[in-house]
């Protein structure tokens, strides 16, 4: 409904904004070009909500903070919701329109209260009135949000508490508001419009759709399966009981990257068979009987997608180094390899032209008219679409978009008096994701050279902790060194790592519990303690 993950809005709408709610997003950090947008909103008079664990850098400038704890994101917004419509903020006419079920969600909020909810999360029962009133009764208000809604065991119901707010408040197909999920990697949104996903053909065409099916296996020349594929928590689950026996890794670190990792390193010493596609060598290239050596983005051409479904061209710019190619190169090799009759491709423009003449959102857009007219977004159905700015202002595509009741359900695995700390995890301004690239930068490593966690103040004095000290963090699945930063960003009682240390890595304390519908781990909320250790004996680990 909301374009598969994508913004519904464009990013050079933001600065038009008149409120902006930020939720599970450290933007500046994160997303620093983004962030500029919010800024620029914000200095010329948007209003602005930000709903984060952390005293981050945009709850500076906010002009409501609901620092919540982390985990309580549906306690948080079914407040809001339970607010918007008790006092009779909501869109009647977009409701009746183009929605369905919004009296389920009438029912399982009548009880959920700011009263309430400032219990579960300890954000003023007066904040969240306050913060909900301000976007249900401003027109060009836009939600952004990151892995700090995804990555946890009610992930999903984050995501539809959300989506609940923007259909009862009409905030859907309006310029400069929608729903804006900021993708955490360089070409995710492309990976996925390309079909990189267990449930979807390229074009977000169902896998257990058999029309769409039948278009692929006569354009494919090869019988396809009616089920979903395994999503890459599932996979890694199953490659720890045996049941996987080869992987194909290409242009990710799991080792580094997934949770409970050292139970990863279990199943990747198990496997039969890995081949690891990459740039440089990486943790997980520890473990691979085969590595094929990739160009990057500057040694290719082809296309990037960003977060607000923007197809954009990247061009080559140096030779790559030594035997390495594009990776559309070598995955054709493997396959003929394999006996796949794969087309001789003569460049990455014959390989898109075929995916976006398989996929009607997509065939107007070709590497020809990106180069002749710049970036386009999709949808864009034929050669004359000028491309889609912003999504919905139709109405939602395929008649009413469905509201869902949720309810609030605790994290897995919250403290105790073994593991009294709640640990949350994600990335810094200065490192990069698994920091492949960025931990061989100079500047990057001089200005953050070693794993680190923030602490409130409190947390620290209570363990005698020290600004600067090396500490030992320990949770049920693994502990890691650090340094103790002290840091007035941190709620008492919460720790926060970042993840790009091989070295210490931070993913050996993660929690791999799933959401039940995407499977998405619960990176942001584990149990952890920490221990003092003896420098000296640390540094020799």
């Amino acid at each position: 409904m909301f374009g598969a993950g994508a913004m519904t809005n464009s990013i050079t709408e933001i600065r038009e904004a008149e409120l902006l709610f930020v939720i599970g997003s450290n933007t500046t950090e994160a997303h620093p070009i983004i962030a500029m947008e919010m800024k620029r909103a914000v200095r010329r008079g948007a209003k602005l909500i930000v709903a984060d664990p952390r005293a981050i850098w945009l709850s500076d400038i906010a002009d409501w903070h609901m620092q919540l704890k982390p985990g309580t994101d549906v306690a948080l917004l079914n407040a809001m919701t339970h607010v918007i419509i008790s006092e009779g903020l909501v869109d009647e006419d977009f409701i009746a329109k183009h929605t369905d079920g919004f009296e389920s969600v009438v029912e399982a909020t009548r009880e959920t209260t700011p009263e309430w909810a400032e219990t579960i999360t300890s954000v003023p029962a007066e904040t969240i009135r306050e913060a909900a009133r301000a976007y249900a009764t401003t027109r060009k208000a836009g939600i952004y949000y990151t892995l700090g809604v995804t990555e946890h065991t009610h992930g999903t119901d984050n995501v539809y508490c959300l989506a609940n707010l923007v259909l009862m408040t009409g905030h859907l197909g309006v310029r400069s508001a929608g729903m804006n999920p900021l993708r955490g990697q360089n070409n995710v949104q492309g990976a996925n419009d390309a079909g990189a996903s267990p449930v979807f053909y390229p074009g977000y065409q169902r896998v257990s759709d058999p029309a769409a099916r039948a278009k692929f296996e006569q354009a494919w020349g090869v019988e396809l399966s009616p089920d979903d594929g395994m999503n890459l928590n599932v996979m890694m689950k199953a490659m720890m009981r045996g049941e996987v026996k080869g992987m194909y890794v290409m242009g990710e670190d799991i080792v580094l990257s997934e949770p409970n990792a050292s139970n990863i390193e279990q199943g990747l010493n198990n496997i039969e068979f890995l081949v690891v596609q990459d740039i440089f060598v990486n943790e997980t290239i520890r473990f691979a009987d085969v590595v094929l050596p990739a160009a990057c983005f500057a040694e290719k051409d082809g296309v990037f997608t960003n977060s607000d479904r923007r197809v954009q061209r990247v061009r080559k710019a140096v030779d790559a180094p030594g035997q390495a190619r594009p990776d559309w190169e070598i995955l054709c090799d493997v396959a003929r390899a394999c006996g796949y009759p794969m087309p001789h491709y003569k460049d990455a423009g014959e390989v898109y032209a075929e995916f976006s003449g398989l996929c009607g959102q997509f065939a107007g857009i070709s590497h020809e008219r990106i180069d002749e007219q710049g970036g386009l977004q999709w949808p864009c159905p034929d050669a004359e679409h000028p491309g889609t700015v912003t999504l919905h202002g139709d109405g939602p595509i395929k008649g009413h978009a469905p509201f869902q009741a949720t309810v609030y359900r605790p994290s897995k695995e919250l403290p105790d008096d073994e593991y009294p700390l709640l640990l949350s995890t994600g990335r810094t301004l200065y490192h990069y994701n698994a920091a492949t690239q960025t931990r061989r930068s100079s500047g990057a490593v001089a200005r953050q050279p070693e794993n680190f966690i923030e602490m409130h103040r409190k947390d620290a004095r209570k363990r005698g902790l020290a600004d600067g000290q090396r500490v030992r963090v320990v949770s049920r699945r693994g502990a890691v060194l650090a340094r103790v930063n002290i840091s007035p960003r941190m709620r008492f009682g919460c720790v926060w790592m970042p993840l790009h240390f091989g070295d210490a890595n931070t993913n050996y304390l993660t929690n791999d519990a799933g959401d039940p519908v995407t499977q998405t781990a619960e990176y942001k909320v584990c149990a952890v303690r920490v221990e003092t250790v003896d420098d000296e004996a640390s540094a020799a680990q």
